[in-house]
């Protein structure tokens, strides 16, 4: 009988213990900030603000919102980037991605200091990731790393496939199965025989952005299914990239869609930023 993964019940224990850290410096007269800059209009990236905006406020952190124009250079970015970097008060910076056209992306990420990096996407944190020295990593991996945890489920040995490639999820995720000794495996839309590869995974992490595009014949009997998707489906209904009622009798655990990993992105940036506080406090 599978075991559902609630990502709400793990995200609430997370953000719980950051509110309490948050609390107690709050009490000695340090006060968390993080600053988080959306560039232009788009929907999806205003409600993602919103939510980072009350997680902030849940924890006891201090929010600063910049909420610039489409129409903002990329110098103009860049300048506000640097002057985040220099102000003290500010523990934790994020842009809101993606950004328009006229902005390139990687000089956006790069320019935000490593210390305060709490997307942990820069080449710097990336780097100290694959080393395994790093403090600040991708989130919505280190949630999936969060949840395998709260429910015990050892890496160590075990045969992990991870389907998607991405450096905000599938690169990062490997280098973090890696870290606690999984032998792990990337899929991607080159792969062959890809059934063949995912069916023998007993971690199996779903990050390709297809709805329902795992199906029953792809998964191993008593998989953990992890599913990083968060799509559309054709009636416009919330939907991952497994087909969670076909998957999930084969399972031994699988997150939901939504209620799984999704919740576990926006804890894991609290902790991030809380990390970073207590770094920059100590140098």
């Amino acid at each position: 009988m599978f075991k559902i993964i609630d990502g709400k019940e793990v995200s609430s224990y997370i953000k719980n213990s950051v509110k309490e850290k948050a609390l107690e410096l709050k009490n000695n007269g340090e006060e968390i900030t993080l600053a988080v800059i959306i560039v232009g209009n788009d929907p999806a990236s205003r409600v993602y603000v919103n939510n980072k905006k009350k997680a902030c406020e849940y924890v006891g952190f201090r929010s600063l919102e910049f909420a610039l124009p489409e129409e903002t250079t990329e110098e103009e970015l860049l300048s506000l980037i640097d002057r985040l970097n220099g102000d003290d008060t500010v523990n934790g910076i994020l842009c809101q991605l993606p950004v328009p056209k006229h902005i390139d992306e990687e000089k956006v990420i790069d320019r935000i200091s490593p210390d305060k990096d709490v997307d942990g996407f820069s080449k710097i944190n990336v780097g100290k990731l694959w080393l395994g020295e790093y403090d600040l990593a991708a989130c919505t991996p280190m949630g999936v790393m969060e949840l395998l945890k709260y429910y015990d489920i050892d890496v160590c040995g075990k045969n992990c496939v991870i389907i998607g490639r991405s450096n905000i999820v599938g690169k990062p995720m490997a280098a973090l199965l890696l870290e606690k000794n999984g032998t792990v495996t990337i899929c991607h839309s080159r792969t062959k025989n890809l059934a063949e590869v995912t069916s023998k995974a007993d971690i199996l992490v779903a990050a390709v952005g297809r709805a329902g595009f795992v199906t029953a014949d792809m998964v191993k009997e008593s998989a953990v299914v992890i599913d990083v998707g968060i799509n559309r489906n054709a009636e416009g209904k919330l939907c991952g990239d497994v087909d969670f009622e076909a998957v999930k009798e084969k399972t031994s655990y699988i997150t939901p869609v939504p209620g799984g990993c999704g919740p576990m992105t926006i804890a894991l940036l609290m902790k991030n930023t809380l990390i970073a506080a207590e770094k920059q406090k100590k140098s």
